[in-house]
């Protein structure tokens, strides 16, 4: 795949964080993906696990703005993303999957009805649905992040996937 299949790539997954589809990423993408996972799990904000998401979706916010947002202005552009990710983040998948560990562990922990660390598959696949993945794609994320094959995922598992999705170049399909 040569540059511009992956840049195109990396702008496709865009759509992921610009929860509101207002052509931008912004603070507020994350804090609506935070609201929309804690009820979906029926938790509230200002419980510990409630609280840590919205830490974790600031500190990806933050992240995200310091990679990508190139003018300041507290909002990345699609053409910012693409910039960042490809400029950036292909140089360096884990700096990416840093960024992202707050709030991936808080999603996890959210999910994460035995309170061990590791969320059901089913749960992850909830999850995924709720953060804009299609119910097809959900259920095989879900299931390809259960490694072992124990009806969990956990939170290494996550981040792990979650760099190589935005920062690999992937075979046609």
């Amino acid at each position: 795949m040569d540059s511009a299949e992956y840049e195109r790539k990396i702008a496709h997954r865009f759509a992921a964080f610009d929860q509101d589809g207002n052509g931008y990423i912004d603070r507020a993408d994350f804090n609506a993906a935070a609201a929309r996972l804690l009820a979906e799990f029926g938790t509230t904000a200002r419980c510990d696990k409630g609280q840590a998401l919205y830490t974790g979706a600031e500190a990806f916010w933050q992240g995200m703005a310091g990679i990508a947002d190139v003018d300041g202005d507290q909002r990345v552009t699609r053409e910012e993303f693409v910039g960042g990710a490809v400029k950036r983040l292909r140089d360096n998948p884990g700096r990416f999957a840093e960024i992202a560990r707050p709030f991936l562990r808080a999603a996890i922990a959210v999910a994460d009805c035995g309170n061990d660390g590791r969320a059901a598959v089913a749960d992850v696949e909830r999850a995924l649905r709720v953060l804009g993945a299609r119910a097809e794609i959900a259920s095989i994320g879900a299931q390809s992040l259960d490694t072992d094959r124990d009806g969990l995922v956990a939170e290494s598992d996550v981040v792990a996937a979650f760099a190589v999705y935005f920062t690999v170049i992937e075979p046609d399909a």
